[in-house]
């Protein structure tokens, strides 16, 4: 019986057909099958342009040129499609106890939802993601500050210990100095000492003991000034040092795909009137994608499953039909084939019997006249000549 013709129905119907893995030609003529899974078939459409522009708004954040998101969102749309047909076509509800595939499918198409409504996610809460990711960076770089000043502070502080060390002795120092130079004037004006107006012995030793600890100041200064240098000098580069390391780390800054989750992650922690709102977008962006297999499991069994069922159960009758037919066409081929052979072969022996006797005839009256050739020779020779071999 041949089957309906499809060239009725339009294109975008038979479209629609072969995204629910419908099989046309047995569709065409059902009514309302036809209708129903040209509704199974919008479903896996809207699902698959809704997997297609997540995976091009994913790929758009880790990709550094956001043209070549549009060639892999289409990608992996195709892929999404893929899967979803090949999850509706192997549903069989007439067939009983298989709630644990469809079990599988489903948690399987749940897993694909659940990642494709992060990316959706990410723009439907964009602006708050952007004031959030600014939000995490500064409190990345304060604690970064921290850990690269931890990092330098054991040296740094060293550092600044020894120059403090040095500037302390250069102090007191000078407080000596500055005190024998006190004591040298009020001894000269009589203010101070014996109160003796000019310079007097005592005086003349005041001075002297100024002047001797003077030059020890000037000389200590001028050795511990360079050190002093030289320690500022490290300490700059200390400072560069925890500079450079701040300003390499702030080129991690990013806004990609990770970094977008963890804004929007630290978001429901902080304001836990968003969760409401996100755990009702994941659902709804979940139920996209399990609405081709909610469709097909849904919807009841028409006669299109019937005509299914029918049709390759015939096509398993004509296909066993076909075996068993060339089977038997090989088995009366190679009975005939030998029985032929058979007589073939019988009228060879027949046709050489004769010629095989007079030719032992012969080779024994040879054997007869030639005394030298024994038996064993002549039965050998025979048996090479003249007798037949098994065929191997």
């Amino acid at each position: 019986m041949p089957l309906p013709t499809t060239e009725k129905y339009p294109a975008f119907t038979r479209f629609l057909w072969w995204l629910a893995t419908a099989e046309k030609e047995l569709l065409a003529g059902t009514a309302i099958d036809s209708n129903r899974y040209s509704i199974v078939g919008m479903t896996v459409l809207a699902t698959w342009c809704f997997a297609t522009l997540a995976w091009t708004y994913f790929f758009s954040t880790v990709t550094a040129n956001s043209w070549w998101a549009i060639p892999l969102g289409i990608f992996m749309g195709f892929i999404i499609l893929t899967i979803d047909r090949a999850l509706i076509k192997s549903i069989n509800r007439q067939i009983s106890k298989q709630w644990l595939p469809v079990f599988f499918r489903i948690i399987l198409a749940g897993v694909i939802g659940l990642f494709m409504a992060q990316p959706a996610l990410l723009y439907l809460f964009k602006k708050e993601i952007q004031q959030q990711i600014v939000i995490d960076n500064t409190g990345k770089q304060i604690a970064n500050s921290r850990q690269v000043d931890s990092l330098y502070s054991k040296r740094k502080n060293e550092l600044i210990a020894q120059k403090t060390g040095i500037q302390l002795a250069i102090a007191n120092r000078f407080n000596i100095v500055n005190k024998a130079r006190e004591n040298f004037l009020a001894e000269s004006d009589g203010s101070g000492g014996t109160g003796k107006v000019g310079i007097k012995a005592i005086a003349l030793a005041k001075r002297n003991e100024y002047q001797k600890l003077d030059a020890d100041y000037q000389q200590f200064v001028a050795t511990n000034q360079p050190k002093i240098a030289v320690i500022d000098e490290e300490l700059m580069e200390v400072e560069a040092a925890i500079k450079k390391d701040q300003s390499s780390f702030k080129q991690y800054y990013n806004e990609g795909f990770l970094t977008q989750v963890e804004a929007l992650q630290h978001l429901l922690k902080d304001h836990p009137a968003l969760q409401y709102r996100y755990y009702l977008l994941v659902a709804i962006l979940l139920l996209i994608e399990l609405m081709p297999i909610t469709a097909k499991l849904l919807l009841p069994i028409g006669t299109y499953d019937e005509k299914v069922q029918l049709r390759e159960a015939l096509e398993k009758e004509v296909a066993t039909s076909d075996i068993e037919r060339e089977k038997e066409i090989i088995q009366l081929y190679n009975r005939l084939a030998m029985d032929n052979d058979k007589e073939i072969i019988t009228a060879f022996f027949a046709m050489n019997k004769e010629d095989r006797l007079v030719k032992i005839k012969k080779m024994g009256a040879q054997w007869k006249e030639n005394d030298n050739q024994s038996f064993e020779q002549l039965s050998k020779k025979m048996k090479q000549e003249i007798l037949s071999h098994p065929i191997v």
